[in-house]
């Protein structure tokens, strides 16, 4: 075979080194029956928060559905938390992948992040057609027409207290699609999820298991629940014959030690991302403030009380499995990082309440 054979547009081409079905039956470009044409190239930028970046993933299923060959690229700063097997490429952010990525043409992309260095880039790739967000004349900028709302919406506060859109609703329009339910993705490792689905079930007994995560991170402590009603809700339950486990990162560590302490609830430490999925994947329901959880748990189809105070209400999918709760009075410190009152929203939103809420969707 010559060089000029070898098809350069097919899916399985990987560059320098033999594709996945010369691997396995010796197949060559000349005479392979696995040949398929690669339909759009697609890049989609979108780098970090990690929930920001799990919440992004229903796109894969769209694009896939829409162009059944095509090959996605996806940059990104979390590259651990994404489904390998729905990405045909999966670069981390660094000077090699940019350099790549500058140099290399695309028939779509597509950037859902704002952040000044995703837009630059944006601007900088070749591409027949953009989505998203770019960089034009100093400032941020709008691939389309069909992205300005979303700039304006982050822009002025007033705009997006009006908003009544889902954020899937408008990344699926800022992409020219119609979001029709499509689910989250996440990588899931299953070894670890057997080994703790094990354990569990061992420890709870048959009872339900709830998963209470404790944590929300610094950017906004508004959105912290007090360890008295974490301890409040975890008594409840097990009064109510749930078995609720204490979840979190690092920086929960020493509460969620003093709040297992407190209400003899199981805490399991704090771990790796990925085996916290495999944890939480363990949990028949979740309760947790908006934070990167909410959005681990969506992506593993999980029921969820999920409380609310500073952001628009309309911004969560649920899909039907989970209960917005929020405090009696709507919150006034909106994307606050302080309350501008005595006593946060948050710890007006009852512990009963979020009991009660949990008994409905269980």
């Amino acid at each position: 075979m010559n060089h000029n054979d070898t098809k350069f547009d097919c899916l399985h081409f990987k560059g320098s080194i033999p594709c996945k079905p010369n691997k396995i039956d010796g197949s060559i470009c000349s005479s392979c029956l696995h040949y398929q044409k690669i339909e759009k190239k697609i890049l989609l930028i979108k780098l970090g928060a990690l929930g920001d970046v799990i919440r992004t993933t229903p796109l894969l299923e769209k694009l896939r559905s829409t162009y059944h060959n095509a090959h996605i690229t996806w940059l990104t700063l979390s590259p651990s938390i994404l489904p390998k097997d729905r990405i045909d490429e999966l670069l981390s952010l660094n000077e090699v992948s940019l350099f790549n990525l500058q140099h290399t043409q695309f028939d779509v992309v597509i950037n859902l992040d704002k952040d000044k260095e995703a837009c630059l880039l944006t601007s900088l790739i070749s591409a027949q057609e953009k989505y998203g967000f770019t960089w034009n004349d100093g400032h941020l900028a709008a691939c389309t027409p069909a992205a300005e709302h979303k700039l304006l919406t982050g822009y002025f506060d007033g705009l997006s207290k009006e908003n009544t859109k889902s954020y899937l609703e408008e990344i699926f329009e800022i992409c020219h699609f119609t979001f029709n339910k499509e689910e989250y993705l996440i990588h899931l490792n299953h070894d670890k999820v057997h080994l703790w689905t094990k354990k569990l079930a061992e420890f709870s007994k048959g009872k339900k298991i709830i998963g209470l995560n404790t944590g929300c991170g610094p950017r906004w402590n508004t959105r912290l629940w007090s360890d008295e009603k974490w301890m409040e809700t975890a008594r409840s339950l097990q009064e109510k014959g749930y078995y609720p486990v204490f979840l979190g990162g690092e920086l929960e560590h020493a509460k969620n030690e003093r709040l297992s302490i407190a209400s003899n609830a199981y805490y399991p430490g704090h771990f790796s991302l990925e085996e916290f999925i495999a944890i939480t994947n363990c949990c028949d329901a979740i309760i947790t403030q908006v934070t990167m959880m909410m959005h681990i748990a969506t992506a593993l189809k999980k029921k969820m009380v999920l409380m609310n105070t500073i952001f628009n209400p309309f911004e969560f999918e649920l899909y039907g499995r989970g209960i917005l709760v929020g405090p009696p009075s709507p919150c006034q410190c909106y994307f606050g990082n302080s309350c501008q009152f005595d006593s946060p929203c948050m710890l007006s939103i009852d512990s009963s309440v979020v009991v009660d809420a949990m008994e409905k969707i269980l």
